[in-house]
Order: C-alpha cells, then structure tokens, then sequence
C-alpha cells in the first residue's frame, strides 16, 4: 500500500547516499524496504524505466508526498544522475535519507536490470541538440542569405547552450518537455 511519509520519518538532517544499480537490486532482493523513486520527465518515463519503479517528475517533487510505503527508503533515478541528486537534496533538506542510483537509468539498463519499455521515442536530450543545431544553422544561413543581423539567433542558442552548460539548467529542455509530443496521457 503507498501512502505518504509520515511526518515521524522527517529527521533534523537526512543522509544522501549513492549506489550502483546493481547494488540497490541486491537491497532490493535481500526485501530491504526502498523505494524506486523515478524524477524524469513523463514522456522519458514512458520510453523505459527501471521495473517497479514510481513516476514522481521532478518539477512536482515533493518530500512530504513522497509516495513510499512506510518506512522505505526513497531510492532516486534519472537519466543519469543529475536530476536525481536535485531531489535527493529536497529529501536531505527535509530530514529524508534517500540513495541515488549512479548513472541513473542509462546504467541500470546497462547493468541489465529489470526495465519497462512502455513506447518508443526521442529523448529530451536528442530533441535539445536537434533544436539547437537547427536554430544555429537556421541563423547561419538567413545571415549570409539575407541580412547579417540573423548571426543574433546563432549567438543567442550558443549563449543558451554556454548557460545551460554552466548552471546545469537548459531552458530549451524545459521548453520541449512541455510539449505536446513529451506529454503522455495520464492514468491517475
């Protein structure tokens, strides 16, 4: 049964601790309490996703409606680790002990473990680099085609790309996640 987090399991600080995906299935097959916390976005979820695993996206991460059974311990995952580490420290901040899977759902694959394959699709990351080299061609070209003004756009997405780099936060990531395509139609 899942319920929320009892506020009794909320400590001063909590503990971040990091495993590799073969060692949280061995905490899983030795019936230690975790749970699989996936914080990708919906339509990465829907792609592939560690068996037994629950959806909870990161931007409507929420330590206190956590939904774990009593007593588990949230294990966190994404597609590699980054996005993973943003929620556990949620967690740490609101007293949770948590683990996060190295090299997150990319390296559970890797390790051969137990996944669910619900769609095929074009990774977020893949659907940024597209949008990106597309814009700077596109700016490249209207530049020498048609006034040189147009290099702006080019400069303006290797701006972009230079934040996005530096504060590990990509906008147009954010921007294409909502869209229309990324969405999948929920079962709640």
């Amino acid at each position: 049964m899942q319920t929320t987090l009892p506020t009794s399991a909320v400590r001063a600080a909590g503990t971040l601790t990091r495993l590799a995906p073969a060692e949280v299935e061995a905490k899983h097959r030795a019936g230690e309490p975790i749970a699989l916390v996936d914080v990708r976005t919906p339509i990465e979820f829907a792609a592939v996703h560690a068996a037994n695993a629950i959806h909870v996206p990161l931007d409507s991460f929420d330590p206190a409606k956590l939904p774990c059974s009593a007593g588990s311990t949230p294990v966190l995952l994404c597609k590699s680790g980054g996005r993973a580490t943003k929620a556990a420290n949620r967690l740490v901040e609101a007293g949770i002990d948590c683990i996060v899977v190295e090299g997150g759902t990319d390296a559970w694959v890797a390790a051969g473990l137990p996944v669910v394959r619900e769609r095929s699709v074009i990774s977020l990351e893949r659907q940024v680099r597209i949008a990106a080299g597309s814009l700077v061609l596109i700016g490249a070209v209207l530049a020498l085609l048609v006034h040189p003004y147009f290099i702006g756009l080019s400069a303006f997405v290797g701006a972009g790309l230079v934040f996005a780099g530096v504060t590990n936060t990509c906008g147009m990531g954010l921007l294409l996640a909502r869209m229309p395509w990324n969405r999948v139609a929920s079962t709640k």
